[in-house]
This record gives structure tokens, sequence and C-alpha cells, in this order.
């Protein structure tokens, strides 16, 4: 989906998230924003996380060259990273099939 973060991108991230997406996963912030430049990312909505508000899964390549499943929502305008992690082998498929 070329193009679908063109606009310039501001997060909003909660102290708590990036430590878990580091200690759990080892995924830094910085890997996690730019994987929203990844002119190849596969975008969907995650339904069955969106009960109180729409929620997203991004798969995509960070500037460091890692694939990565990033959960969000948008909030005031700004991306709110909920998790961050290394792609499964599914989500691998996925994103070489679409890609």
């Amino acid at each position: 989906m070329p193009g679908q973060f063109d606009a310039a991108l501001e997060f909003d991230w909660d102290a708590g998230n990036i430590e878990k997406s580091w200690l759990k996963h080892q995924v830094s912030q910085k890997d996690s924003e730019s994987t929203f430049k990844d002119p190849a990312s596969v975008l969907a909505l995650d339904p069955s996380h969106s009960q109180s508000e729409k929620r997203f899964q991004l798969i995509g390549n960070s500037e460091s060259n890692k694939l990565l499943n990033i959960i969000f929502t948008i909030r005031n305008h700004k991306i709110r990273i909920i998790s961050a992690r290394s792609a499964n082998q599914k989500e691998r498929n996925l994103y070489e099939k679409i890609k």
C-alpha cells in the first residue's frame, strides 16, 4: 500500500508500551516508528481488538531491516503504538505475498 502514511507522522507513546516492546520483544521505539515508512507495508483493521476504539495491524520493515508486526490506534490525530514485535512466519508470508 504505497503512500498510506505520506503525511508527517506523529506518535503518542505510553511509556509502559515503549519499555514493554523493548524488554519483551527487543523492538526499539525508533524501529517501531520507522516501520510506518515502509512503502510495501501491509495494513489491516484488527476487528477482534477494536471494541472500544479501532485498532490496526501494520506489518512492515523497519529502517534496520526488521520485519515487525505493529498494533496501533489513532488518538487525537496521532499514531499510538500498543504493541510492537517481530513478525511471525504467517505474517512474514503475508508480507512477502503482498509486497
